[in-house]
């Protein structure tokens, strides 16, 4: 495809559904509660490339640390996008989510390329409706990845992004869990990929997992979503990740 095709296209979505471009957004309606289907915009195009290299993790020993941030310096790679739609950016010895557009998932990389992680991270709302999205992701490759999220008002879902649509692993509908914390609480987030099992623990509760073999390596990240209420402003601290 050429790529001023590809603008044409994507400008031409861009007006139907009053979305702005950026390649970590992801635009869902109320329906994605249930996450049945999602569509994601981008300008990547098809390209040859070289053999990718392996993973940075690749020969590191258990326990290592891969990565970790506690976000004091905005200078470790993180995403940096301000638009009336919302915020990607440091903000005050954290990172900050702000959603300001309907049934929008916001995500945010380090740009890193691992295999097998174990994410942590504390999570909290700062304002906007308890019915949001916040979690983690890994293994994100071209528009791709596994994400582990909760919402403010005690729900949880474990699943896959891949080929445009979104699918939750163990179950059709997010579902609740006493051990999150909900409201304006701070809730401990861990994410396992380890070969082809996932695992996600919430305040140290483990709340599901899941086997599937479909995304190899990636980069890791933060996600932060809407349903049909507008402002979710999330901030995350203390990400850490290690090689399990």
């Amino acid at each position: 495809m050429e790529i001023l095709e590809a603008e044409e296209i994507y400008q031409t979505i861009l007006e139907t559904i009053g979305v702005f471009p950026h390649d970590k957004i992801t635009f869902m309606n109320r329906f994605l509660a249930f996450l049945s289907s999602i569509i994601l915009f981008s300008l990547a195009c098809s390209t040859t490339s070289a053999t990718p290299a392996p993973p940075q993790d690749q020969g590191v020993p258990s326990g290592s640390v891969l990565f970790q941030d506690d976000f004091s310096q905005p200078v470790t790679g993180w995403d940096r996008f301000s638009a009336p739609e919302g915020i990607m950016d440091y903000d005050k010895g954290g990172y900050r989510l702000l959603v300001n557009s309907q049934n929008i998932n916001f995500w945010s990389t380090p740009h890193k390329d691992f295999a097998d992680v174990r994410m942590e991270v504390d999570s909290g709302k700062l304002s906007g409706p308890d019915e949001n999205r916040i979690g983690l992701i890994c293994r994100y490759a071209g528009n791709d990845y596994y994400f582990f999220m909760i919402t403010s008002d005690g729900f949880y879902g474990i699943g896959i992004f891949a080929g445009g649509k979104a699918q939750l692993f163990g179950q059709s509908e997010m579902k609740a869990d006493a051990n999150i914390r909900t409201g304006m609480a701070v809730n401990h987030l861990r994410a396992d990929c380890v070969g082809d099992t996932l695992s996600f623990y919430v305040n140290g509760f483990p709340v599901a997992t899941a086997q599937d073999a479909t995304l190899k390596s990636g980069d890791i990240g933060l996600l932060a979503g809407t349903f049909t209420q507008l402002g979710v402003d999330v901030v995350f601290d203390n990400f850490v990740v290690l090689k399990p």
